[in-house]
Order: structure tokens, then C-alpha cells, then sequence
């Protein structure tokens, strides 16, 4: 039986309805969290690596697959690549005039994305979150959240894998300054909080939802922050992992702050 992958759904929601931005910014999100294998020319070298590339009407493109068995099945031959997120590769491509075919030709997800696309993706990705100091007085049961911001941080704070223990999401009350919602994260990994706040931030964003604000809190298990928050929030479980036995060489391009060198 072929597999459904979480891409090829997204992309079916688009195909179905393709007035509806909501469905086409899912698309694009699940895009920049799916870890792609990039085809190459030849096998990476160390940080460098050499994509694929092909020329059509549309312009040029590299080539991406959610499955290493769908660009197998495109090459019909034994084919070096680089796992790399799909953020990832749309920052390596950005500015270049080079666009991504995605599962060409191998799975119901195949399309061509422009480069122009893939630009905006990129810049989309590099809107981060901004800092700012409240204090809290109140927190209260989150009330009015639409359904399309739920479901896109259900699905973002599941990718964060062994980031942190928990989210809870609630409404806040910061005295003169109004009110507002946030995102209390339970036990942070240490130095993962600036990808966590990303993450949210890329929820909101790709919730489709306008002029949408939600803050994020970081706590330990034992601060009373935590403990209020537990009381009053809607609870995110982050799946958890175990850590490993054994150090493993990284892959070309799984740092985010070092990524591949195109050549």
C-alpha cells in the first residue's frame, strides 16, 4: 500500500480548494517542517554539496522528495543526497532564481514551486518573533482562538521534539498595558527557546489568521508561573525523546546555523 504522506495530504486540501489561502499556507508550512531529501549531483563533501538541477519553461529547479524510496523511484538508479528540512533548502535557494520541484512525477504532492516562491517562503520563515516585557496579573481560560491556529500549533509543537515538556495555552491579563494570549512552554531544553518562539511564531503566521499576537512564556516545572498555567491553560504535549547511546556525525545541512555550501 503507498504511504499518505503528511505533504501529500497538505497538498490535496490545497489542490481541492485552490482559492483558500488558509490551506495553501498549511501547505507551505508543512513544506518548511518536512525533512526533504535533496538530490545531488554527486556525493556532499563535507559542507558542500552540488543540488541537482534541471531546466524547464518555468524556469530552473532543484530536486526534493518527502521519501528516500520517491526519488529513488524518479532517478531508477542509486542517486546521492542530502536530508535537509524544507526550510532549509528554500534559505539556500533564496535569491538564486531557482526554484524546487517537490516529489516530481512520484507522488499525488508533485508540483513545481517557483522561485519567486520560494523567496517568499524564506522571508516568511525569516520573520521572527519580537521580544517584549509584560507582566502578568491574571491568566484566564484562552477564549475566541480560531480553530485554524489550534490546529497549526497542534501540529507545529509536535515537531518539536524533545524541546521542551509541555505547552499551555492561555489568556493573559498584563494590567494597563491590556490583555492578549499566551503560550506558557513548561522545562525548555536549554537554548532551545529561541526555536520554540520561532515555531509559535510560524503558527500564527501560517494560521492565515491577520494582525494575530500571541507571546510566549518560558517556565520551569516548579515556578508557580507553571503551576497557574496548568490550572487555566489548554495543554500541548511535545513528544519526547530518548537521548542517544552513541554520537553520530551530523548530516550536511541538519545545523540550521550552518547550513550546506551550494556549489
Amino acid at each position: 500500500m503507498t504511504e499518505t504522506t503528511a505533504l501529500d495530504t497538505a497538498h490535496a486540501a490545497m489542490e481541492a480548494t485552490p482559492e483558500n489561502d488558509a490551506a495553501r499556507l498549511r501547505f507551505f508550512e508543512r513544506l518548511a517542517d518536512s525533512e526533504l531529501f535533496l538530490m545531488l549531483e554527486a556525493e556532499a563533501e563535507g559542507e558542500s554539496i552540488r543540488p541537482e538541477t534541471f531546466a524547464v519553461d518555468e524556469g530552473q529547479f532543484v530536486l526534493a522528495f518527502d521519501r528516500e524510496e520517491r526519488l529513488a523511484r524518479f532517478a531508477g538508479r542509486p542517486a546521492p543526497y542530502a536530508a535537509l528540512s524544507g526550510r532549509a533548502i528554500a534559505g539556500m535557494l533564496a535569491g538564486q532564481g531557482i526554484g524546487l520541484a517537490v516529489n516530481p512525477e512520484v507522488a499525488p504532492s508533485s508540483i513545481l514551486i517557483p522561485a519567486e516562491a520560494v523567496d517568499w517562503l524564506s522571508e516568511t520563515l525569516g520573520h521572527g518573533p519580537a521580544e517584549t516585557e509584560h507582566r502578568i496579573t491574571e491568566l484566564r481560560p484562552p477564549s475566541g482562538i480560531p480553530d485554524a491556529l489550534l490546529t497549526a500549533l497542534d501540529a507545529k509543537l509536535a515537531t518539536a521534539r524533545g524541546l521542551a515538556h509541555a505547552a499551555y495555552l492561555a489568556e493573559a491579563l498584563y494590567g494597563e498595558a491590556g490583555q492578549g494570549h499566551v503560550l506558557g512552554v513548561v522545562d525548555a531544553r536549554p537554548g532551545a527557546e529561541p526555536a520554540l518562539a520561532r515555531a509559535v511564531n510560524e503558527a500564527l503566521t501560517f494560521s492565515g489568521i491577520e494582525a494575530g499576537v500571541l507571546d510566549v512564556l518560558f517556565v520551569g516545572a516548579s515556578e508557580p508561573m507553571a503551576a497557574r498555567l496548568a490550572r487555566v491553560g489548554l495543554r500541548f504535549d511535545l513528544p519526547q525523546v530518548e537521548e542517544p547511546s552513541e554520537v553520530s556525525r551530523p548530516a550536511p545541512g541538519s545545523d540550521p546555523s550552518k547550513p550546506p555550501i551550494l556549489r
